[in-house]
């Protein structure tokens, strides 16, 4: 057997009541992701674990046609993350209360081949990275405001961190207008991580404090989940923090 497998964690942190990320994790099929949700009256957490059913609920019919590869990848993961954001607005319609909610993704499917190629697909803040060799590389940008400003010379990456609009999105899922996923593929080697997470782990611990973590004790995916959601509780847990680690298996 020769496949990717992947353990998640989803915690509340120390300051919230309410865990409004989700996760799934489909070793069999190669498909894994990580929510966010926003909105009042439970609205984040309905459009976080709605975004992550519609994922779960095409998860079979992605992984097939990636592996036939008769439409483009791009195509395919466009039209889940579509999915997921018309189920959150359709939910919306039906219970008006929770107008507003909306929810992040990054969705991960890898695809086993020999050389196994990985397809990402992000919208909002929720995160992933690839750790090779011992370096750790982000491989999704934040759709929002400080990134924005970022790439524009605006701020720096020290006057980024205080900023009052740093929590302020330009994409989510569930709000109308604002769902376009990034998508991309990149190649993987078998002994390569990668990570998924929501901002409850970069608020609390930086890019070089997420490559120490993943460099040090044992690495195996059940470890290091424990290893990084236990450090962003130890640092102030000040948000919902969930992670995903996706490392190779041979047996």
């Amino acid at each position: 057997m020769n496949r990717w497998n992947g353990i998640g964690r989803s915690d509340v942190g120390l300051i919230r009541t309410v865990n409004q990320d989700a996760f799934a994790a489909i070793d069999q099929l190669g498909i894994w992701a990580v929510a966010d949700g926003m909105g009042g009256h439970s609205g984040g957490d309905i459009a976080a674990h709605t975004a992550i059913q519609t994922i779960e609920a095409q998860a079979l019919s992605l992984h097939e046609a990636l592996r036939s590869g008769q439409q483009p990848a791009t195509d395919l993961l466009s039209n889940l993350i579509s999915d997921a954001h018309q189920a959150i607005l359709d939910r919306t319609r039906s219970q008006p209360k929770l107008k507003g909610m909306g929810t992040t993704i990054v969705l991960l499917a890898i695809v086993p081949t020999p050389d196994p190629i990985a397809y990402l697909a992000h919208v909002g803040d929720s995160r992933a990275y690839r750790l090779r060799a011992g370096s750790l590389t982000p491989l999704t940008r934040d759709h929002s405001l400080i990134e924005k400003y970022l790439e524009r010379g605006i701020l720096t990456a020290v006057t980024a961190k205080s900023h009052p609009e740093r929590h302020v999105l330009t994409r989510a899922l569930g709000i109308p207008g604002s769902a376009t996923p990034t998508i991309a593929a990149f190649p993987l080697h078998e002994t390569d991580l990668v990570l998924l997470c929501s901002d409850g782990l970069t608020k609390m611990l930086e890019d070089n404090d997420i490559e120490q973590v993943l460099t040090q004790g044992q690495p195996n995916p059940t470890h290091l989940c424990n290893h990084l959601v236990n450090t962003a509780l130890d640092r102030g847990g000040e948000d919902n923090v969930t992670v995903v680690v996706v490392a190779h298996q041979s047996a």
